[in-house]
């Protein structure tokens, strides 16, 4: 759906919502208002709570701007309200958006299709923290949470099993820690972008992410030109086996020591977070789109049976 088709399509941009990344999803959405307003769009922000059914109904928008991130709307909840009521949206849709959520599932996948992957256990969380389920250094979070919410590393020399917090879900997911830099790719429709470099003075955890001075970006990434190449083909292999649409971005380590070996895909986020200094915004600059005209895009590549 384009501006073509009518002369200020009426944007309804979703934000907010229930999950653990309520906050972070506010700002996307502010920022994409912001910009797509900008763009000659009309907009309305909506903040997603249990009415969205009927707001949506009394707004009636032409097109749906998705800038909820984690569970209900990341996960596939929201995609199937919006087919049900038949209103275009961004990003991916239900199935992809519920594979690429859950990180086992789309771990295998990924394996299926060739990529490299870190090997991972779905254990109860009680397990975990009654003994080592798997040598260390490994790391625990949730199978289902994005943006690195509770995220526990466990180090070689530990001297006990991690003990996680209430909110930590009653199954776990435990993966073999990778070490190496940190580097992402941006998928935009059948296009992946560039590789940006993440660092850190630490973990890239949610504070790492989302507070200022708590990571900074090397884009595009300094690394030989044979592994950037393998970021970028695995990055939109990634982006199509789980059927994706819209915008996607997807997460590497690289172990340098270990060239090409050392790539490993940690996982592919569909719904990533949209400021204009975010990873996904910066890559299009870096290939001359502002980040205006990517909002516009999105909106425009809009559509249901995604």
């Amino acid at each position: 759906m384009g501006r073509s088709s009518r002369t200020s399509p009426k944007v309804a941009v979703l934000m907010g919502g229930p999950s653990a990344e309520r906050e972070v999803s506010l700002s996307s959405g502010r920022e994409c208002a912001a910009a797509l307003r900008g763009e000659g769009f009309e907009v309305v922000e909506l903040d997603a709570g249990p009415d969205l059914y009927a707001r949506l109904h009394d707004i009636k928008p032409d097109v749906i701007f998705n800038a909820l991130h984690g569970r209900w709307g990341e996960d596939g909840c929201v995609q199937g309200i919006l087919e049900w009521m038949r209103i275009p949206y961004t990003h991916s849709g239900v199935l992809a958006s519920a594979l690429a959520m859950d990180k086992q599932r789309s771990k295998e996948a990924f394996r299926v299709a060739g990529l490299p992957v870190a090997d991972s256990v779905i254990v109860p969380k009680v397990d975990v923290m009654a003994k080592h389920v798997m040598e260390p250094p490994y790391v625990v979070k949730p199978n289902n949470e994005g943006s690195s919410v509770g995220i526990y590393l466990v180090h070689e020399a530990a001297n006990g099993p991690p003990q996680l917090s209430d909110d930590m879900p009653a199954q776990v997911m435990v993966e073999q820690y990778v070490a190496g830099r940190e580097l992402t790719v941006t998928v935009m429709g059948d296009r992946a972008l560039t590789v940006t470099e993440i660092m850190t003075d630490g973990w890239y955890d949610y504070d790492a992410k989302y507070k200022p001075g708590g990571s900074w970006h090397v884009l595009p990434a300094e690394i030989p030109t044979d592994i950037a190449k393998l970021c970028l083909g695995h990055a939109l292999r990634a982006h199509q086996v789980l059927g994706c649409r819209g915008v996607s971005r997807t997460d590497f380590r690289w172990d340098e020591a270990r060239g090409a070996d050392g790539l490993v895909l940690l996982e592919t986020n569909t719904q990533p977070g949209m400021t204009p200094t975010s990873l996904v915004p910066e890559q299009a600059e870096y290939r001359g789109m502002t980040f205006g005209q990517m909002c516009a895009w999105m909106v425009e590549d809009a559509s249901c049976d995604r």
